[in-house]
């Protein structure tokens, strides 16, 4: 149920993903609720996908601030960036002290992964991006989708959860 967990409306223009938030602030990491599952298909385990628990930012200081100062995501736990309508979106590093693998979803499909994309603490950094329109991004561990076996053409369906992942 990819479409149950777009977020209507929220960055039309996604500058808000590459753009950090205002160097004066001095926000401290996020840490979001659990919100969402994504379960891909994998190809170290066919037949049974695995399943990540997922944040996903709601407003577009969420959005923003992403990962940002965060310590390395613990196996199996992610973020999950929506884009209703698909958009050509890029990602960057900027603040976010831990690798990461970044992977773009279009219509249920994994179409690009950026794996283990370094970190970039100071200004300029590279932006990432799938070169064409996605539904989502999900972050993750650097290094996850190849220990899990996700790969281009995997499978994801999300789902909302209620309890917080419990």
């Amino acid at each position: 149920m990819l479409l149950g967990l777009m977020l209507p409306g929220v960055l039309a223009g996604v500058a808000g993903v590459v753009a950090a938030a205002p160097a004066t602030l001095a926000a401290p990491p996020q840490f979001l609720p659990t919100t969402a599952r994504g379960c891909l298909s994998s190809r170290t385990s066919p037949g049974k996908p695995v399943c990540i628990l997922l944040e996903v930012p709601q407003t577009e200081q969420q959005f923003s601030w992403g990962l940002q100062l965060r310590p390395p995501l613990p196996p199996l736990r992610g973020m999950w960036f929506p884009f209703s309508p698909a958009a050509a979106v890029r990602f960057w590093m900027h603040r976010t002290p831990a690798p990461l693998d970044m992977l773009f979803v279009s219509e249920g499909r994994v179409i690009a992964i950026q794996a283990a994309v370094p970190s970039c603490m100071r200004l300029p950094c590279r932006s990432y991006g799938a070169g064409s329109a996605v539904d989502g991004v999900m972050e993750l561990a650097a290094g996850e989708a190849a220990r899990l076996g996700i790969e281009v053409g995997s499978a994801l369906s999300l789902e909302p959860l209620t309890d917080g992942g419990r």
